[in-house]
């Protein structure tokens, strides 16, 4: 089929320098009536190899006419290819083979191979296949490596295990690179949880110490403790006497409730308020007074007149009751200091403090009705002590503890007519109706049930709008606008004439003409300045007495 290979080149050849290394043999060992046979030579190396320990090959096939080794314990590799003409080596237990006789015209057969070694007896047989360490042949030396080893053992031999193959599959290149690439990946990804973990704790540390300004514990300065008491003119000194005596009227009628506050006037239960605090109960509702302590009481309207803006309720079987002493408002200066206390916006027990702003301020309140009946004219004391809804009917103290008026009204930046859009508050502009008019308004009630009102007995025209109080045309109900036999017509006053002055002091409207009056008493005497046809003269008059609603 083709020219001899001269140079012995595989496949037609022995393995040369380029071809697969032979598998790993066990040496040629020789044993007692079966000596090794002599090593092959390479033809075109010139040397011995050296015979591993192999199992045997597999007889050639019968076509080639000869018959395969008998041993059983043997697997013989397969034939040489028929195209070779050559026939594999016959096993070495039963002697060298002839090589058969070449074919016509075929390449003359080279030399023979290596030989093979003799299979065990059957005793090492059986040893090697349960994989029992193998005794050394007769001559051996026992620390011969090559006897122990058989790469197709089922068992690898004890320290043959580095040489032994496992069978499993070699990775490729890409899969190596994969592997190491998810190596990788695992070191970046462990890097950043711990840089993550770090930077946590970090985080902690760093805001513990700088909160707390370290790991070692801090202890700030402090004053030592000082005495409870305080200073009688003090305002934490007056609070502390006062409150007691301060208390909350929670009142609820038919249509509306409300907060105010009062104060206690006499050991046998009188309270003073303003009348706007306990008109919410009218007839029928409820009026309950709590104490500084928390104990509650019915409360029971004496007496209220809503022309001064005052009322007094009475509770029954409260027992320690400290009535509050009560001062002089006459002697009242501008800048004063005073303690206002109250509840405002149902805050019970309130102190807030400030002056004196103003005094005899003409200020009206109420009129809610609309036909001037619940108009309050108060000649009142102005505070910038804070006041606001709730502080109605509490006291107005002055450096003395003494009350020197009841906290009635105060000026907001709004009317309070959209109670859902804004809540009236304090601005600095808080009235007390003074205690001299309190007390003398109070004393009636608590003896009378009303209070009466001081009177010059003269309609006013309230729609003038020049300087000063001008007497009507025409009285109110039809009648004369000067009550004959009145406290104005015995003084002189005349239709259309403009008082201008009370006592020295400037009128500017018919409202602090009636501010001006009320702030006296029934049978005091007035001092009048009148302007009449453009010439002023002076009138005097004793007050008169009208019962109060």
């Amino acid at each position: 089929m083709h020219d001899p290979d001269a140079y012995s080149t595989p496949p037609y050849g022995e393995p040369g320098p380029w071809a697969p290394a032979p598998p790993v043999q066990h040496p040629a060992v020789a044993s007692p009536g079966h000596p090794a046979p002599p090593p092959a030579v390479s033809p075109h190396l010139g040397q011995a190899p050296t015979a591993p320990h192999v199992t045997p090959p597999p007889a050639a096939p019968s076509h080639l006419g000869r018959a395969p080794d008998a041993s059983p314990h043997l697997t013989p590799p397969p034939a040489a290819p028929s195209h070779l003409g050559r026939a594999p080596a016959a096993p070495s237990h039963l002697g060298p083979a002839p090589a058969p006789a070449p074919a016509a015209g075929s390449a003359p057969a080279p030399a023979p191979g290596p030989s093979l070694q003799a299979a065990p007896g059957p005793a090492n047989a059986t040893e090697a296949a349960a994989g029992q360490p193998l005794d050394p042949a007769p001559g051996e030396p026992a620390s011969d490596p090559w006897r122990r080893y058989d790469p197709w053992s089922p068992t690898p031999l004890a320290g043959a295990g580095a040489l032994h193959q496992t069978g499993a599959a070699v990775p490729s290149a890409a899969q190596r690179r994969r592997k190491v690439r998810k190596v990788r990946k695992g070191i970046v990804g462990g890097a950043l949880a711990l840089a993550l973990v770090s930077g946590v704790l970090g985080g902690l540390v760093g805001a513990h110490l700088e909160r707390t300004g370290g790991f070692e514990h801090v202890e700030l300065p402090q004053a030592a403790a000082e005495p409870t008491g305080r200073a009688a003119d003090s305002v934490a000194g007056i609070a502390a006497r006062a409150l007691p005596s301060v208390v909350t009227l929670h009142v609820s009628g038919s249509e509306e409730s409300g907060t105010g506050t009062g104060f206690v006037l006499d050991t046998r239960g009188h309270i003073l308020t303003n009348d706007h605090v306990v008109e919410p109960a009218g007839d029928g509702g409820e009026i309950t007074v709590v104490f500084n302590g928390g104990q509650t009481a019915e409360g029971k309207v004496v007496g209220r007149d809503s022309g001064y803006d005052l009322a007094v309720v009475k509770v029954s079987g409260v027992s320690g009751l400290a009535p509050l002493t009560l001062g002089n408002s006459d002697g009242v200066q501008v800048g004063d200091p005073v303690v206002a206390i109250g509840a405002p916006f149902d805050l019970e027990g309130t102190v807030t403090s400030g002056i004196i702003s103003a005094k005899e301020r003409p200020i009206t309140a109420g009129g809610e009705s609309g036909d001037g009946s619940d108009v309050s004219y108060v000649d009142a004391l102005q505070t910038d002590a804070p006041i606001n809804p709730g502080n109605s009917g509490g006291p107005l103290l002055d450096a003395h503890g003494r009350v020197i008026g009841i906290n009635s009204a105060i000026r907001s930046a709004t009317d309070g007519s959209d109670p859902e859009n804004g809540q009236v508050g304090s601005i600095g502009l808080g009235f007390a109706i003074p205690i001299n008019q309190g007390k003398r308004v109070a004393e009636e009630l608590i003896n009378t049930g009303r209070a009466t009102h001081p009177v010059i007995g003269i309609t006013l025209d309230m729609d003038y709008t020049g300087d000063g109080a001008r007497v009507g045309t025409k009285g109110g109900d039809g009648g004369a606008p000067v009550s004959p036999g009145g406290p104005g017509d015995l003084a002189g006053i005349e239709p259309g004439d403009v008082i201008t002055e009370v006592d020295g002091q400037r009128v500017h409207s018919g409202d602090e003409l009636i501010v001006k009056t009320r702030a006296h008493r029934p049978g005091d005497r007035l001092e009048l300045t009148v302007e009449r046809d453009g010439a002023e003269r002076t009138l005097s008059l004793v007050l008169g007495s009208a019962d109060g609603d």
